[in-house]
């Protein structure tokens, strides 16, 4: 196992330099992947992140990978549940994927919830993340962030809080408009679905939050960033890689339904104010990882390596 410190303003306050050795670990999962752990002063508790490195080492531009609503707690997300392990061999990035942040919308929460506890995503994702991945691997300067469903959203809004930090910004299938009244109503039933409070996010709906955090009321912030947004109306195809004879995800096909609608009032923002986006508007997809992962793929070759001035 090696260890490495972490820099001065990430580490908890009061601890000795023997306690800030055991900060951040790397664990070797194989010659190309292992977890990264990292210590949140933001939350006061360690952060685990699954990272795919290219074999041949040095040092890379980073694209931090979110998951879905349950932030791969839940064993759901990209590395088990699709082939971008296999993608990314052989790419020159450090790809790294945070696990946990369950229904958090990856945002720093007004309130601490019962359930959740302190939620300060952006924090850890924008400051004390970074520093980490830099101290562990070394940096050339540029970074990326790209989202799923529940962090689709959020990835955008990441990158237009913390616009020093993110080069390249990606949604799929997630809802870059959280403000519009049926957001709110998805997003709030979402959260509470996990019997949190959506409350201690924002606030009650109609508060100053979620129009602060919505990408599709600020698309002037993200001018410079390179951004990609997709989602598929929620009509089963090829893409979604579904047995044949399975009965059609009719779940998924109504939340890809709802995220169409969501990002396509981004992408009219998008356009009304000029700036520039890739914009993947699908007919076929279904909420699976089959279509995420397409998604993915397209982002990687249209906009995200390009933004990290790599392939």
């Amino acid at each position: 196992m090696a260890s490495v410190g972490v820099p001065a303003y990430a580490q908890p306050p009061g601890s000795g330099s023997a306690e800030i050795e055991q900060m951040v670990e790397r664990r070797p999962v194989s010659a190309t992947r292992e977890v990264l752990e990292v210590f949140s002063p933001s939350m006061n508790r360690v952060i685990a992140n699954e990272v795919l490195r290219p074999a041949s080492g040095g040092v890379t531009p980073s694209l931090v990978l979110l998951n879905g609503a349950w932030g791969n707690e839940d064993g759901v997300g990209w590395l088990n549940n699709s082939g971008v392990e296999g993608f990314f061999a052989g790419k020159n990035v450090t790809v790294v994927l945070p696990i946990g942040g369950r229904f958090s919308f990856y945002t720093d929460w007004q309130a601490p919830d019962p359930m959740l506890g302190t939620n300060r995503w952006q924090t850890y994702l924008t400051r004390e993340l970074p520093a980490a991945i830099d101290a562990a691997y070394g940096s050339n300067g540029r970074r990326a962030v790209a989202g799923v469903s529940m962090s689709g959203g959020p990835a955008l809004d990441l990158a237009i809080q913390a616009p020093d930090v993110f080069d390249a910004a990606a949604s799929f299938s997630g809802c870059p408009a959280p403000s519009d009244p049926l957001a709110v109503a998805g997003i709030s039933a979402m959260i509470a679905g996990g019997l949190n409070n959506p409350f201690n996010m924002w606030g009650p709906p109609g508060s100053p939050g979620w129009r602060e955090h919505d990408p599709s009321v600020n698309v002037e912030r993200i001018r410079g960033t390179a951004v990609y947004v997709s989602a598929s109306q929620g009509n089963p195809g090829p893409v979604d890689q579904i047995p044949a004879g399975a009965i059609p995800p009719f779940g998924g096909m109504a939340v890809e339904a709802m995220v169409h609608y969501c990002t396509g009032i981004v992408v009219d923002a998008l356009r009304a104010q000029g700036v520039p986006a890739t914009v993947s508007m699908r007919t076929e997809g279904a909420h699976t990882w089959g279509l995420f992962e397409d998604e993915l793929r397209e982002a990687w070759h249209t906009t995200l390596a390009p933004a990290l001035h790599t392939r």
